[in-house]
């Protein structure tokens, strides 16, 4: 009796060693990104939490039986399925993308010590001009760090959105930063030149040039393209359409008669896209503080696969997370070309989010692209700030 009351004892002991915060690393074609992985046992389950900085991705559903963990985000279409033996964790993440499912290793340690840089860093903190190499999007970015020692964290803001919070450790002229959302995983290296500009690559592929803001135009590098000026239609004067299924089939038009005499927004958006679900939290709270003054949200999901039942469930998964209200379509799939195809008076588009804000005759009132989610904190709350006295005006006009 003695020995079996130790053993449960010592399972309980484990059970709770295993719960918080574990260290974790994601192999993406040889690359290492790291992340935090917070495991909680509730009644009944496990859930996991990914931290894109102190904000935790909760899983959908969990379990852990005799070292094998199994957690879900139906929102993400992704799985981790890892092995825990003692305090540490092998196993495989894994989530369909548009090129099919993905799988990337996964390694992880519980109470993991963060490791001492071995020379003084350089001081990173502040905002800089990013000029990038990049092949397609906007080429020119902005990042603001914040730096207490040696560690390092901050986020870049493209035209589309911002890269979620980027966390990592100077060691001298060096520092790496990394990002895990579920989605992303992104690892972004760089050196403090002599100068004091900055030479990098992201993901491995794309190198980058930064100059400090204030030494930013003298030494040639470019402004950032304006989020409020990148997407434009033809034809502004134009009442926008569209007519998509939702996601029980049914057709729904700006036609309709619910939509007649009100504002609208519509946002060109994934249940793939990380800025997207950023997106979805404030479009949901607009929708209950401005739906009964005249204001319709309308959601136009393009998904990856062209499978009906999959894309639906996966816009219905991304609906359920974010407790959306508002009417969401399947408008696509994420091909090239899509989005101008099926919304014909786009004049360009450039990345997801995209969304319209139209009047009570459906005119464009303005279009913005991307997101500036909760890692960009000043650049959230003012875009915030802006599109609330956008749309309260755009009410207010009968």
């Amino acid at each position: 009796m003695r020995v079996l009351a130790g053993m449960v004892l010592w399972s309980a002991a484990l059970l709770q060693a295993q719960s918080g915060v574990w260290f974790a690393t994601l192999d993406v074609e040889g690359r290492k990104v790291d992340f935090r992985l917070d495991l909680q046992q509730r009644p009944g389950e496990w859930r996991g939490a990914i931290l894109d900085g102190d904000r935790p991705i909760w899983s959908t559903s969990g379990s852990l039986k005799q070292g094998a963990l199994e957690l879900r985000w139906d929102y993400f279409d992704s799985t981790l399925k890892a092995q825990i033996d003692g305090l540490k964790m092998t196993g495989v993440y894994a989530r369909r993308t548009r090129a099919g499912v993905v799988e990337r290793r996964l390694t992880a340690e519980r109470g993991k010590a963060l490791m001492k840089g071995s020379k003084p860093p350089a001081i990173f903190a502040g905002k800089w001009r990013i000029q990038s190499d990049a092949e397609r999007g906007a080429k020119v970015m902005e990042g603001e760090f914040q730096q207490n020692g040696a560690l390092v964290r901050g986020t870049i803001q493209r035209v589309d959105g911002d890269f979620g919070t980027l966390t990592g450790r100077a060691t001298g002229n060096e520092l790496t930063l990394s990002h895990f959302d579920g989605i992303r995983a992104t690892l972004i290296e760089m050196e403090m030149q002599p100068g004091g500009t900055l030479q990098g690559t992201i993901d491995g592929r794309t190198h980058f040039t930064a100059a400090r803001d204030a030494d930013a135009a003298k030494l040639g590098l470019p402004a950032p393209p304006d989020p409020a000026n990148y997407v434009a239609v033809k034809n502004p004067n134009e009442p926008f359409r569209f007519r998509f299924q939702d996601l029980n089939g049914n057709w729904v038009s700006t036609e309709d008669t619910r939509f007649q005499g009100k504002a609208m927004i519509v946002t060109i958006m994934g249940s793939w896209c990380p800025n997207c679900h950023d997106e979805a939290e404030f479009l949901t709270a607009l929708d209950g503080k401005y739906r009964t003054q005249g204001l319709e949200i309308v959601a136009l999901g393009f998904e990856y696969t062209g499978n009906l039942d999959r894309d639906r469930e996966q816009l219905r998964a991304f609906g359920r997370r974010h407790n959306v209200n508002y009417t969401v379509l399947l408008a696509g799939t994420t091909e090239d070309g899509s989005v101008l195809k099926a919304l014909p008076q786009l004049a360009n588009f450039g990345g997801y989010p995209a969304t319209l804000y139209l009047d009570r005759s459906h005119r464009v009132a303005q279009v913005h692209a991307g997101f500036a989610g909760p890692a960009n904190a000043a650049e959230h709350a003012k875009l915030k700030a802006e599109i609330e006295t956008l749309v309260s005006g755009l009410i207010s006009k009968h």
